[in-house]
């Protein structure tokens, strides 16, 4: 699937966001006219795209982790499928 102009302007904000002022909320609102729910349900799937990789893949790897680590630290697990041990 090709990325969208929006799709790439996502990307573009998820790189830069924190250089700008005000909350990341309010960025996304004012730029996106997407709900934050609804704004980060469209970044999950296109961390899942070939497309995003491709087009800017540090920005994809470092939102991945982030994403992985928020799952883990949810769910309690250590790794993936793994239970901590007590």
């Amino acid at each position: 699937m090709a990325l969208t102009k929006r799709d790439r302007a996502i990307l573009d904000f998820e790189r830069t966001w924190w250089q700008e002022t005000g909350s990341k909320e309010a960025a996304i609102r004012a730029r996106f006219e997407l709900s934050t729910t609804r704004y980060y349900q469209l970044l999950n799937e296109l961390l899942e795209e070939t497309d995003a990789m491709e087009y800017d893949p540090m920005v994809v790897r470092r939102l991945r982790r982030v994403r992985d680590r928020r799952r883990r630290s949810k769910f309690g697990q250590t790794s993936v499928g793994r239970q901590p041990s007590r």
